[in-house]
């Protein structure tokens, strides 16, 4: 009924939401103040409370967030799920493994989990929860009697150095929590935790890179939170910029490829069916799984360098065929002569209908969705489910059959995509920035804005900018796409992604933005503080040359 994951004492008033959190772009990392606009304890503080959620949610940068406020003394002094969760978890061991600030870390049973969220003040201590007069003892934390190879004994020895051998005890102690009893091999990585979340993530970074860290496969990092080459002369402030770049290049001495994008995805030679990998960053995982058909979990940040030193992670989840099964189908009743923004409205819809499962979504046999499409749905989905892929019917590789036997079903229509239209949009029509490229933009989408705009000139006073990685930056300046989009006014910045972007790279007097990501569209008010706009790619381009929103939603979502 109640077991200790992360084993600490604990007192504090409870603070309890049905619904998960993503820390990253849900919670400031300073102040433990719940900033995500969209989630029912906004506005209110987790600092100092025990605090129950279902499970996390979003970003696997959570677990940096989460070690910024343990540092900062503003964490809650305990987590308590009622399903598996593992970005908040590793998050807290770390806390208390490298830093000595434990946090406690429960898993109770949904009758338990209820009784608790009930009360006003729970304490935790000599593996006993108190809460309003009852008493439940806890089962210790979790063992594992893992079949180890002789690399993984000589590793954990210490053979392989200090930094490999942190790592895999670790890694050894997450499996234990996912009940695995096995390790696979993984053939290349991705790193999550290079984004300058916090001051945490370079404290972790530089120690790991001191201790003499260096990765044993190929591994590529995501989108950071400056321009690498050239952050100074945007005016970025020494102040950011200096300790970002030093992050990023922390993991560069690590041996990570300073990829710098978050959709690796779209990097040459894309992961292969039924490939393993051990990634971090929502979207891209959620892609791999979903649409590649590769497999890996969705690490949190720390994690994914862990798996990079050792070339290995727990036998669990998605790596297995029984964690592919959806367990609730979602079927769309699709409104006719839908445009591009039907993919991000119902991966954000999906996401709430199926938050802390696989779904399987049916009614889209026909649509023949491009990879972009099918990006924008990824990234909106993991912004609202804990979820590490979904599957669409007569679309994704692994659909067929995927649906569990004891499955359930809900059903999304015009009218849910509507509602999700008018909550993305409930800001000012006049337009300060429009913004693309969350997920990094493709060549392809790249190519679709420059032919939308068609050598028009942005309005004066409304900024655009498009992110994008360096090998799509290549590309575009190869083929003359670049210089036309920069015509038009469109401003393309490489290596930091919307959810990573910082003044004065972010225009300091822009009030209102507008974006095609339903990932962004989500976590927008609670990053930068603006009001959001959302609109199909097209619906976007014409507000760049006009300045102002559409105040009606499009003709689809209202026939």
């Amino acid at each position: 009924m109640g077991q200790i994951i992360v084993e600490a004492d604990a007192s504090g008033p409870v603070l309890a939401s049905a619904e998960g959190l993503s820390f990253w772009g849900g919670v400031n990392a300073t102040t433990g103040m719940v900033i995500d606009a969209h989630h029912p304890l906004h506005g209110q503080s987790i600092a100092g409370a025990v605090l129950l959620l279902p499970t996390s949610r979003g970003s696997c940068t959570g677990s940096g967030v989460l070690l910024e406020l343990a540092l900062g003394g503003n964490a809650p002094v305990a987590l308590v799920f009622r399903e598996n969760e593992d970005i908040l978890t590793l998050g807290a061991l770390i806390a208390g493994r490298m830093f000595g600030k434990p946090l406690a870390v429960l898993r109770l049973s949904a009758e338990v989990w209820g009784r608790l969220a009930g009360e006003d003040h729970a304490d935790i201590a000599d593996r006993r929860l108190v809460a309003g007069g009852w008493t439940l003892d806890l089962a210790a934390p979790p063992t594992a009697a893992l079949e180890l190879s002789d690399a993984d004994r000589a590793m954990l020895d210490g053979a392989e150095g200090e930094a490999a051998q942190l790592a895999l005890e670790v890694i050894c102690t997450m499996a234990a929590g996912q009940r695995a009893t096995q390790l696979t091999d993984v053939t290349r990585a991705h790193i999550d935790g290079c984004i300058y979340a916090s001051p945490a993530n370079l404290t972790f970074a530089r120690r790991m890179a001191d201790m003499g860290g260096r990765v044993r496969v190929p591994t590529t990092m995501n989108a950071i939170s400056v321009d690498h080459s050239n952050w100074k002369s945007q005016g970025v402030p020494p102040l950011f910029g200096t300790p970002a770049q030093k992050l990023a290049d922390a993991y560069v001495e690590m041996g990570a490829r300073p990829s710098f994008t978050c959709a690796p995805y779209l990097l040459e030679e894309p992961p292969a069916l039924g490939e393993m990998i051990g990634w971090s960053e929502s979207n891209a995982v959620i892609y791999a799984n979903s649409v590649l058909g590769a497999r890996t979990v969705k690490h949190p940040d720390f994690m994914d360098l862990f798996i990079a030193l050792t070339g290995r992670a727990p036998l669990s989840g998605v790596y297995l065929d029984a964690g592919r099964c959806a367990r609730r189908a979602v079927h769309v009743d699709l409104p006719g002569g839908y445009d591009d923004a039907l993919w991000p409205l119902l991966g954000w819809l999906v996401g709430r209908a199926a938050p802390d499962r696989i779904p399987l979504i049916t009614g889209l046999e026909h649509t023949a969705p491009s990879a972009d499409d099918l990006k924008a749905l990824c990234a909106a989905f993991g912004t609202t489910s804990a979820a590490p892929m979904l599957h669409v019917a007569g679309v994704t590789p692994e659909a067929e059959g995927a649906l569990d036997r004891g499955a359930d079903a809900v059903r999304l229509g015009a009218q849910d995509l509507a509602h999700a239209w008018q909550q993305f949009n409930d800001a000012p029509a006049k337009v300060d920035l429009i913004a693309f490229g969350s997920p990094h933009f493709s060549l392809s989408e790249c190519h679709a804005l420059d032919a939308v705009l068609a050598g028009r000139k942005r309005a004066g006073g409304t900024n655009v900018i498009a992110t994008v990685g360096q090998q799509v930056l290549d590309a575009i300046r190869a083929d003359g796409t670049l210089a036309s989009l920069e015509r038009s006014g469109v401003q393309v910045v490489p290596d930091i992604c919307w959810c990573s972007i910082s003044e004065p790279v972010f225009p300091t007097s822009a009030k209102v933005l507008m974006t095609n990501s339903g990932k962004y569209a989500h976590y927008a008010p609670g990053l930068s503080g603006r009001a959001v706009r959302f609109g199909s790619l097209a619906d976007c381009a014409e507000t760049a040359i006009t300045g102002t929103a559409p105040d009606m939603p499009p003709p689809w979502l209202t026939s």
